[in-house]
């Protein structure tokens, strides 16, 4: 059944808690935040170019299908189960972004989002991340939650890879990034 009727009051269920929390309240904005990242990175996922383009031996539409896999590890944390991110996986994202840092000219400057489509929808991706990493902490500062060193620091990453995948999509389609003006 797709709908119970049980949250047209405004409330919902964690896992595992047997008493309603209201939809507005952090962990609700958490878990609509990382929702949010996650179906917006399913987007990424189909681009034609995210099934070619590789970082390492990984393509990008494979790499993202990882994140996603995460993702789900971070709400199920949040939302009381006992699961929780690995120093494994911060260290996976590390060594991706390690990679396309690679391949990629030094970041002298901030850049113009945009270029392909896809980077473009990596730069979305990464200010969505940056959104879902900013209500998780807010979650772990002020509820009864509190959320694994290893789960602050994979949302922390997850930006700097998002933002890697749009500068390398950028890249292996010969497309120039563009500086700001400040005129």
């Amino acid at each position: 059944m797709l709908y119970t009727r049980a949250g047209d009051k405004g409330t919902t269920r964690t896992f595992g808690c047997d008493q309603r929390i209201s939809k507005s309240s952090a962990i609700a904005e958490a878990l609509g935040s990382l929702d949010e990242i996650n179906s917006f990175l399913g987007l990424c996922k189909v681009s034609p170019k995210a099934k070619s383009y590789k970082l390492k031996t990984k393509n990008f539409a494979t790499i993202v299908l990882g994140i996603q896999q995460n993702i789900f590890i971070i709400q199920a944390e949040l939302a009381g189960a006992p699961k929780a991110i690995t120093k494994e996986k911060v260290l996976e994202v590390e060594r991706l972004v390690d990679s396309a840092e690679k391949e990629l000219p030094p970041i002298k400057t901030f850049f113009i989002s945009g270029g392909t489509e896809l980077a473009a929808f990596f730069d979305v991706a990464r200010t969505l991340a940056r959104r879902a990493e900013r209500r998780v902490v807010a979650v772990h500062e002020g509820e009864k939650i509190k959320i694994s060193p290893e789960t602050l620091s994979y949302l922390n990453r997850l930006s700097s890879l998002l933002y890697a995948l749009a500068r390398l999509s950028n890249h292996k389609s010969g497309i120039q990034e563009i500086p700001p003006g400040y005129k």
